[in-house]
């Protein structure tokens, strides 16, 4: 079982009060000269052991473009000057060895920081290593080439150019693991899609850098990242996937002059878009793989069973299908992997068919996708593919966890957690058919471009799902107002900003739409859509949603995350919605009437900053509820509210009516209000987070789906429902331990953490050691102390 023990002291001083304390306490007793010598031996090995305690925390801010206290950096410096001062003096045993190491207390005593920066910096991406990278011999002297290019300071933009389906992705993604640590101190990367969102591409950088925007505004953040990436001296942004010109000033990448050590790599099909749009200076062309490549790589995807006589001919004319495509040869070659003789040749038969003519991708990639996708296992899973294409690149698990349940796509699913599994193992089983790319963690699920283009077409043409992006308005809205449409998804600001006042699709199922800014939408829009089960508005700006939603009586999942919306009263009219999304939204109150969603299964209250009432008897009406999120969210919920002798708000005890529930994600202000909750017994998963100062999570640093943020001023004794969450937790954050010194002794005695993996100790002023007696690690010191407890 992995076991990962951290300590991190932004209150820098305590740490370092602990690691170097027994020189203080030598200094003022010992009594003559040899014995305050022995005490300055150490002083300069403790004093640069405190120096690293403190730098770390300032790395760590700098990381997330901070600025740094003047009186600390001259802290460091004094350390700096100290110590070779100390180590001269040690050797020449000199006679003023005690007023040297009473200096050293003193520079010490100064140490003691209340804090280096403003925040801490959450943890960054890093890079993976590349899946599927192959190096074939047209591919390693591109690749060197690069290489060599990105060590020429007067190059500061490189571009790769070639076919969709050719391989730019993952050579870029390989050089950026390459030259990570050794070419560049830093590397990021974004990608940018056909449909350019610059916000989306700030967050992708910000991930990779560790930075927590608190900018609003796209003007605001690119100032932020553009600092944050100043503070690189060496930096790789790569940006995959761009279709046009995109407004690198607009993002905020610093580049030329303004910081010479940060460099950027462009991957694109089109050539023009490289040079004229991005002015690239330097350009590398990838070709399909030769014969020989194309046949090596496919043989080692479908195994040596290839070789055989009697397969072997076929074999190879599959392979010749593919075109020297990487992308056509591992979707097929995977796909017909320890498969007989008679499906090859219907796979060879198949892939000689006429392709469709909306493809805009190259043939043989089509092609291929199109027989992988014709050769899933079951209608549930094709359409599963087909809503990964609808999400996108990068997307998450867990919006496709909400979407397959609310549209019933899994029969014998009726829980959330059997849906998020059954998700999770068709994912892994798309990801093993390179329909699916992995991305940056298990949360997040990829897909390479021309499987989505190509998904596209084949969603248009045999599952009557439309995606309308950027083209021609009146196409589009023609295209829009047919009838037969089962999905629809709009990212089309020129449609969105024009909707009809009524879409006529009784057929129609699941109905996204994002756009960020002011949408008018129609009174009746909705009117004609009675069958439809999801709605999926994101992002949008409107007082109230529109009077036609109560025409949907058979609406199962309500999403309204990042939208700007006051009047929700209307819910109550949604009987039989199971699942509703209004993570950081604009609502400042939930309505009594949301009472009435007795079918409720999942209430999603993330980062709803302005939620400041949800009425009593609301949640606990909730009868069906299985997982509600209010992290980073409302916090009055455990005071109860009382006005005028009635409670103005919810209470944890209404948890307690709800025998469903499984997940909760919370912020709580007292860890005495958790006593006589029984509800924590039947917590499958859960993120909770205990204290009035939630500036920094440690808990979100880790996947972990059962975590524990405790902050506690003073030392308590912690009740039976506090107990059993420590015992489920897997993840433990323990904050401001006032007056502890051995953790899980002091504290009420804990002794069994069977499920702990990572214990993470911040703003313990006095805490010393921790003693474990049943997970393998008897007594584990955190700190440097003279002998072992």
């Amino acid at each position: 079982m992995e076991f990962v023990i951290t300590i991190v002291g932004s209150i820098v001083a305590k740490a370092v009060e602990l690691t170097i304390s027994p020189i203080k306490n030598h200094v003022k007793y010992l009594s003559n000269h040899q014995q305050y010598v022995e005490t300055l031996k150490n002083g300069p090995e403790r004093l640069k052991d405190a120096k690293d305690e403190l730098q770390h925390s300032v790395d760590a801010a700098k990381r997330n473009g901070e600025e740094i206290k003047g009186d600390v950096d001259e802290w460091l410096s004094a350390v700096d000057k100290k110590i070779p001062e100390l180590a001269k003096k040690v050797t020449e045993l000199s006679l003023k060895a005690e007023e040297e190491a009473k200096a050293v207390a003193d520079l010490i005593e100064h140490g003691k920081f209340e804090r280096v920066s403003y925040r801490a910096a959450p943890q960054g991406i890093v890079v993976a290593p590349v899946k599927g990278y192959e190096e074939f011999e047209s591919r390693t002297s591109i690749l060197n080439g690069i290489m060599e290019v990105l060590k020429d300071d007067s190059v500061s933009i490189i571009g790769v150019h070639g076919m969709g389906g050719i391989g730019k992705t993952t050579l870029v993604k390989e050089i950026a693991r390459k030259v990570k640590g050794k070419l560049f101190d830093s590397v990021v990367i974004a990608t940018v899609t056909q449909a350019i969102d610059i916000e989306k591409i700030q967050n992708q950088i910000a991930d990779f850098l560790g930075l927590k925007f608190e900018e609003q505004s796209m003007v605001g953040k690119a100032f932020r990242l553009r600092e944050r990436l100043k503070e690189e001296k060496r930096v790789l942004v790569v940006l995959d996937d761009i279709w046009e010109k995109l407004d690198i000033e607009k993002v905020g990448i610093p580049l030329g002059d303004e910081h010479k050590g940060c460099k950027l790599l462009l991957t694109s099909r089109e050539l023009n878009v490289l040079l004229n749009g991005m002015d690239a200076q330097k350009k590398f062309p990838i070709e399909v793989l030769n014969k020989k490549e194309a046949w090596d790589l496919f043989k080692k995807m479908t195994g040596d069973c290839v070789e055989s006589c009697d397969l072997k001919p076929i074999a190879m004319k599959v392979a010749k299908k593919c075109a020297g495509l990487p992308i056509a040869i591992e979707t097929v070659a995977v796909a017909l992997r320890d498969k007989s003789l008679f499906e090859w040749k219907n796979a060879l038969r198949e892939l000689e068919r006429p392709l469709s003519s909306n493809f805009t991708g190259i043939t043989a990639a089509f092609s291929a996708i199109k027989w992988s996708f014709n050769y899933l296992k079951s209608e549930e899973v094709k359409r599963t593919f087909l809503l990964c294409s609808v999400i996108g690149h990068n997307g998450l698990v867990e919006d496709l966890v909400r979407y397959t349940l609310a549209l019933g796509i899994f029969d014998g699913v009726y829980t959330m957690e059997e849906a998020r599994n059954k998700v999770l193992t068709v994912v892994a089983n798309l990801k093993a058919s390179a329909l699916l790319l992995d991305s940056y963690n298990d949360k997040f699920f990829d897909i390479h471009d021309v499987v989505s283009d190509a998904a596209l077409t084949i969603a248009l043409k045999d599952y009557r799902m439309l995606l309308l992006r950027d083209h021609d308005p009146k196409e589009l809205s023609d295209k829009l107002k047919k009838k037969g449409w089962s999905m629809i998804s709009l990212r089309c600001p020129q449609i969105i900003a024009n909707l009809p006042k009524e879409m006529e699709c009784s057929g129609l199922s699941f109905f996204h739409m994002a756009y960020d800014g002011v949408v008018k939408i129609p009174p009746n829009f909705f009117k004609r859509t009675e069958g439809l089960k999801v709605l999926d508005l994101f992002r949008m700006q409107f007082p109230s949603l529109p009077e036609s939603i109560i025409h949907l009586a058979d609406l199962r999942m309500l999403c309204l995350k990042g939208c700007a919306v006051d009047n929700i009263t209307i819910f109550g009219e949604l009987k039989n919605l199971e699942i509703l999304d209004l993570a950081e939204s604009g609502i400042k109150e939930l309505p009594k009437e949301m009472a009435q969603l007795t079918q409720l299964r999942l209430l999603d209250l993330s980062s709803c900053s302005e939620l400041k009432i949800i009425p009593p008897n609301v949640l606990s009406g909730l009868s069906k509820l299985e997982e509600l999120y209010m992290g980073w969210s409302f916090v009055e919920c455990e005071k109860g509210g009382v006005v005028e002798n009635e409670r103005k708000n919810a209470s944890l005890d209404e948890l307690n009516n709800l025998p469903c529930l499984s997940t909760l994600d919370v912020h709580i202000l007292d860890v005495r209000m958790i006593p006589k909750h029984w509800f924590v017994e039947k917590l499958d998963r859960f993120r909770i987070f205990v204290g009035n100062n939630r500036t920094y999570d440690c808990c979100n640093n880790y996947e972990s789906p059962k975590a524990l943020n405790l902050t506690l001023y003073t030392n308590i004794d912690l009740d039976n429902g506090m107990k059993m969450l420590l015992i489920k937790t897997e993840n433990l954050c323990l904050e401001e331990l006032e007056g502890v010194k051995n953790v899980l002794v002091e504290l009420n005695n804990w002794k069994d953490l069977p499920h702990l993996k990572r214990l993470h100790v911040k703003n313990c002023m006095h805490v010393q050691y921790i003693t474990m007696n049943k997970i393998g690690v008897p007594r584990l010191c955190f700190i440097t102390l003279e002998n072992l407890p």
